[in-house]
């Protein structure tokens, strides 16, 4: 049970299914409600399997590759912040309506990678099941805790659009913002942690 938890708090704090779920809101302004039900779940299982396969066989994958963690840490940051200067600067409007009937898949890039299952999911989730491993642990209270935090993220996103109807529009702008220029941080603060992992 304490791993479970140990877990569980990490991975919530990390994933943040709360303010993921506002990011998705704006990511699917304009959409209809079938396609962010549709993204929602493409996104959480993709992120569910990855970070599963990276649990077990990641730090071997990356090996054989020949990429460091720093690496990754980059490119994510990178990704994430092409993400977060598009909240930033994409008007209020939803645009053209003769392109809403496009289809986009948004559920790999940016919810998958590197939003839900981004770098600094993916290194905890090594640490974690690492840890795990050395110290002769099961690895089902870690399999537990990465299930029930994606279902959390998923209802979550079902839910986006309801909680934001409840702010209102106006806020709904100051949040999408806001949170871009939160992401847009994070994405520094992972592209300046890959760094000083290289020249460490």
């Amino acid at each position: 049970m304490e791993s479970f938890i140990k877990a569980f708090v990490a991975y919530f704090v990390m994933v943040d299914p709360i303010g993921t779920s506002l990011i998705f809101n704006s990511l699917t302004k304009g959409r209809d409600d079938s396609y962010a039900r549709r993204m929602a779940s493409r996104a959480v299982s993709l992120s569910t399997v990855l970070v599963l396969l990276f649990g077990f066989w990641g730090v071997a994958l990356l090996g054989v590759l020949g990429i460091e963690m720093e690496s990754f840490r980059i490119a994510g940051g990178l990704l994430i912040f092409y993400a977060a200067f598009g909240m930033i600067t994409r008007p209020d409007s939803s645009g053209d309506p003769g392109q809403m009937g496009v289809f986009e898949d948004i559920s790999v890039y940016p919810l998958t990678i590197p939003l839900i299952a981004g770098p600094g999911c993916l290194t905890l989730t090594v640490l974690l099941f690492s840890n795990a491993r050395d110290e002769g642990a099961s690895l089902i209270p870690l399999i537990l805790a990465i299930l029930i935090i994606f279902v959390l993220t998923f209802f979550s996103f079902l839910f986006s659009r309801t909680f934001i109807r409840m702010v209102g529009r106006t806020m709904n702008s100051v949040f999408n913002r806001l949170l871009g220029v939160i992401l847009a941080s994070l994405a520094i603060q992972f592209i300046v942690d890959g760094i000083k992992g290289l020249w460490g």
